[in-house]
């Protein structure tokens, strides 16, 4: 097995909108920062929308969810 494989072959990442996502998520941290909760929640719910068919045990993906739930 090649280590170079890309990671996709083995997560179930969606891969076309793998930088609009984690930019989303990037966002939504920093609105939370800023205080502005309306954007944050806005910002997670795209990033989560768009990563809804990713492998659940992705540690990036596990630590948004427990960022968004405590925004709500």
């Amino acid at each position: 097995m090649c280590a170079a494989r890309p990671i996709w072959r083995w997560v179930r990442v969606p891969k076309p909108r793998w930088s609009f996502g984690m930019a989303r998520l990037q966002m939504g941290r920093a609105f939370a920062l800023a205080g502005d909760q309306v954007k944050a929640k806005s910002a997670y719910q795209d990033f989560m929308t768009l990563w809804k068919d990713a492998d659940v045990d992705i540690p990036m993906l596990k630590q948004a969810g427990a960022e968004f739930a405590k925004l709500q």
